[in-house]
């Protein structure tokens, strides 16, 4: 009979096994896939306390050095057989853990995988943008000439999703900067953090840098409040309670968005496999993914092109390299999100039109896993609260509305991409504060530069600017 693996928690990179444990389980048949120690918040205030000595660890290398630690790193995590508590992990076993856990299917995880190592690999480029060409010898001396920066905070603290493993790219960036991560993984994803780690580790870079924490609610408040500078990810539940707290960065729903301009909108055909793969892509599970798709005319034929396209889309198994659906590790989020959309749609002014082509209920089964298939919602309004909605997977609106308003009923959005030539509709894009990051022209929300974060400036998060003199 095989033992589950266990997976310690890091305090200061040194492996700890505690008393209390919790399981990971397969999604698809409750099997316990691996047993992860659980630390409390005294643990976590305890180890904060000494935080500094996690930090002189990477002050003594240059930031130089760092970056060839992420290089090496990116080539770890990809390729490496790395430690997983008392034993070790193949590229395959992660991809196979992640899997089961996550419900991703084995093709997502490695196309995530791909994006975590560009990240790690390109680093220096990443820095460079981050940093608009900084040369980044000056946070190895700490000035130079009149130039200087100072760190914001010791730590950076993390409290981790579990729905998709490319977001551990956003605290990359830290390790170079010379920032030690203090990280609450996932309930169901501890996997990639782990590893991640690990890699670092084996390419040279301090254990002492990081800090894993399976915890609680308690232990990850202590965390967003004993770290100088934290993110956290989450619906708006969990997050409101940080809305105006600076030094923690939300990365809540993204309720990104495609409009088209009154230039292009005749030629809509063009753009729907574009929509589509924005709405679909990685199982419509990333803050990028579009959720509305606003349009000044040619809603109804857009909705059914659409729904034409993904409606029969179809739950695989999770080795089928065909799979573009994802499993929910908690049924239960996929049956509040099916009764949402049935709610919404007791509402007049929205049709549900992938209904007419899915053959079946939104709500799938396959392999014991639970699963929700596509839904284009047609609204007529943003009146409509079906609208402005994002779900944990491929769920889009398409809304009618007036180029002239699109701008002031779109609300707050993650990622906009806006189909247009119209340099007055360009210009009021440009200076909309409503828009995080704006791709103009046919490019999939889903488009992302590394050195452009869609969502806030780790260097800019990390560090500050200070005016300095020297005596002549």
């Amino acid at each position: 009979m095989n033992v589950p693996p266990h997976i310690p928690a890091l305090r200061g990179g040194r492996a700890y096994e505690s008393l209390e444990k919790a399981g990971v389980v397969d999604c698809r048949d409750g099997r316990v896939i691996a047993t992860v120690s659980q630390v409390n918040a005294g643990i976590v205030r305890k180890d904060l306390a000494r935080i500094g000595e996690s930090r002189a660890a990477l002050k003594k290398f240059t930031v130089a050095q760092l970056l060839e630690i992420c290089a090496r790193a990116g080539a770890e995590f990809l390729n490496g057989s790395l430690p997983l508590g008392d034993g070790r992990q193949s590229p395959r076993d992660y991809i196979e853990a992640l899997s089961a856990t996550s419900g991703l299917p084995h093709v997502m995880v490695r196309r995530n995988m791909a994006k975590i190592h560009q990240a790690l690999t390109q680093m220096g480029a990443i820095l460079k943008g981050l940093t608009r060409g900084l040369d980044l010898a000056v946070l190895d001396a700490g000035a130079a000439g009149r130039l200087s920066f100072y760190p914001a905070t010791t730590a950076l603290g993390l409290v981790m999703p579990s729905n998709s493993p490319a977001v551990n790219s956003l605290w990359l960036p830290a390790i170079p900067l010379k920032i030690p991560v203090i990280i609450k993984p996932g309930r169901d994803e501890p996997w990639t953090p782990y590893r991640l780690i690990q890699a670092f580790i084996a390419a040279g870079c301090p254990a002492e840098a990081f800090g894993f924490y399976p915890t609680g609610h308690e232990g990850a408040a202590e965390i967003l409040r004993g770290c100088g500078r934290a993110l956290i990810f989450g619906d708006q539940t969990t997050t409101a309670a940080y809305a105006n707290n600076p030094a923690i960065q939300i990365h809540g729903p993204g309720y990104s968005k495609i409009l088209v301009g009154d230039d292009q909108i005749e030629r809509w055909p063009e753009f729907i496999d574009l929509m589509a793969s924005a709405v679909c892509d990685n199982g419509g599970r990333s803050c990028i993914n579009a959720s509305a798709i606003v349009v000044p005319k040619y809603a109804a034929e857009i909705a059914d092109a659409l729904s034409r396209k993904l409606g029969p889309v179809v739950p695989l198994p999770a080795t089928d390299e065909n799979a573009r659906l994802a499993a929910f590790a908690n049924p239960k989020m996929a049956e509040f999100i099916d009764g949402a959309i049935e709610e919404g749609l007791k509402i007049p002014g929205a049709i549900d039109v992938t209904a007419r082509f899915r053959n079946g209920p939104r709500k799938a089964l396959l392999g014991g896993a639970t699963y929700l298939r596509p839904s284009i919602i047609l609204c007529d309004s943003f009146a409509q609260p079906l609208a402005n909605r994002e779900f944990l997977c491929p769920y889009a609106s398409v809304v009618t509305a007036p180029q002239s308003a699109m701008l002031e009923l779109i609300g707050p959005s993650l990622a906009v991409t806006a189909i247009t030539r119209d340099p007055g509709f360009i210009g009021a894009l440009l200076e909309s504060p409503r828009i995080e990051r704006l791709n103009i022209g046919p490019l999939s929300t889903m488009t992302v530069s590394w050195d452009q974060p869609h969502e806030g400036n780790m260097f800019e998060f990390l560090y500050k600017r200070r005016a300095v003199e020297f005596a002549q």
